[in-house]
């Protein structure tokens, strides 16, 4: 291209000096011209196509501005955001952790700054960049199991509820799930009821609590799908980021439910909510009902649900033949299924609340149950939520969070256990 350019001038020169037949000095002031205007036309192309300094640099990842802790809502926390189980992009993406600190009694503590926690991940320290205190609101799904034992004292699981209301800051939202009977035209199904949806109406929240009602099973593994894919199915706004919760009144022996745990588990992780479950004892009662002939109107019968689920995760060499029906097993056999039940479900309850940041409180009745509630209000008003940017670019798999607080001897802090991540190509989509 230069060569072209620059005998498009000598040509153009030597044409004009041939028409205006000059002198030798003028002849030469047009060939310095000619080569000058050849100069500057070449520079201008060879700046054209040489990139600048501010091109050559890579384009900045997002860990790489430092960020002071700022109050959850800020355009830091605006960024994409990641849960405990969702599998991402590392250097691109907020991650959240919710956490709890007790004092060596095990009361919650309140009045901390970002500056007292330190982070890790995978035992490296990590920078705090997003920072929301206690004092930020909370939005809470209310799931109350009132099938089982708990069917005569539907009363007392409604003052329980109610107390759990009112300890709750102005603030705070509130969605209300029950288990309910639906009949049609073949049988009754045990289905979950929404009796209310998130809202901070206290007065509105009472007269729901009004509607709930005893229920022939336990839907308790739909209810925790309806609970993610329905009460929370639109992404947290920034100042409630890791700040949303099930708490549950239930002791977990799912009867009747399409989905199962490892499905309610995974997608409890996606969404980030905390877990607590006030765990209400019912094993002796069911077992005593059992017992019963078959033929006894008060019996109660493990459903074909639950022999399947004992089958497949205790004794999965069996033909499902042998666990087709319940009145065919004898005693001890109905004890057992029923006792293996009962460890899986605290098992998974355990589980699901350590894994998410939540807990678990084991009641013997209704009573215990409301002193439960009023500790688990207290806990979720003292609440942090802290988010950073991975300082580690490489590798895929699972990624430990361990959080610890300055200068308060004997803390015990709970938090998320950790994320999951993937390395792609850049411009790729995960």
């Amino acid at each position: 291209m230069f060569e072209q350019i620059f005998k498009h001038l000598q040509d153009r020169t030597a044409s004009k000096l041939c028409q205006s037949k000059v002198g030798p000095s003028l002849h030469l002031h047009q060939r310095i011209w000619s080569v000058a205007l050849f100069l500057s036309l070449a520079g201008g192309l060879v700046a054209a196509q040489v990139p600048t300094t501010a091109q050559l640099q890579r384009p900045r990842r997002a860990a790489s501005t430092p960020v002071t802790p700022e109050i959850a809502g800020s355009s830091t926390a605006e960024r994409e955001e990641v849960s405990e189980g969702d599998v991402i992009r590392v250097d691109t993406q907020l991650i959240t952790v919710p956490v709890v600190v007790r004092d060596q009694e095990g009361r919650p503590v309140a009045g901390l700054t970002a500056s007292a926690f330190e982070l890790y991940e995978d035992n490296r320290p990590q920078r705090v960049t997003t920072f929301a205190t206690s004092d930020a609101p909370f939005e809470v799904a209310l799931l109350l199991d009132t099938s089982g034992s708990t069917r005569a004292e539907i009363a007392l699981i409604r003052r329980a509820a109610e107390a759990f209301v009112e300890s709750l800051r102005p603030r705070d939202r509130v969605a209300i799930l029950s288990f309910t009977t639906t009949d049609t035209r073949a049988q009754r199904l045990a289905t979950v009821a929404v009796q209310s949806y998130l809202t901070d109406d206290h007065d509105a929240l009472y007269k729901a609590l009004q509607n709930i009602g005893a229920s022939n099973g336990t839907p308790y593994y739909d209810a925790l799908e309806l609970v993610v894919k329905d009460i929370f199915r639109d992404p947290p706004t920034p100042e409630l980021r890791g700040r949303r919760a099930l708490v549950a009144l239930t002791d977990g022996v799912d009867s009747s439910s399409l989905s199962g745990f490892a499905s309610v588990h995974a997608h409890f992780l996606e969404a980030g909510l905390l877990t607590y479950f006030v765990q209400v004892d019912t094993q002796d009662y069911v077992e005593d009902r059992l017992l019963l002939d078959c033929q006894d109107d008060h019996t109660l019968r493990l459903s074909k649900p639950q022999l399947e689920r004992y089958r497949r995760n205790f004794d999965p060499g069996a033909d499902r033949a042998d666990y087709a029906d319940f009145c065919q097993l004898g005693s001890f056999e109905r004890l057992g299924i029923n006792r293996s039940l009962y460890k899986l479900a605290r098992e998974e309850m355990g589980q699901l609340a350590q894994e998410t940041g939540g807990r678990t409180f084991e009641v013997t009745n209704l009573e215990a149950a409301r002193s439960a509630f009023a500790e688990v209000a207290t806990e979720i008003g003292r609440q942090y939520s802290l988010g950073y940017y991975s300082s580690n670019h490489t590798g895929d798999g699972f990624r430990q969070i361990r959080v610890e607080v300055r200068g308060l001897i004997g803390a015990q802090v709970t938090a998320r256990e950790g994320y999951s991540t993937v390395q792609t190509s850049p411009g790729s989509v995960n």
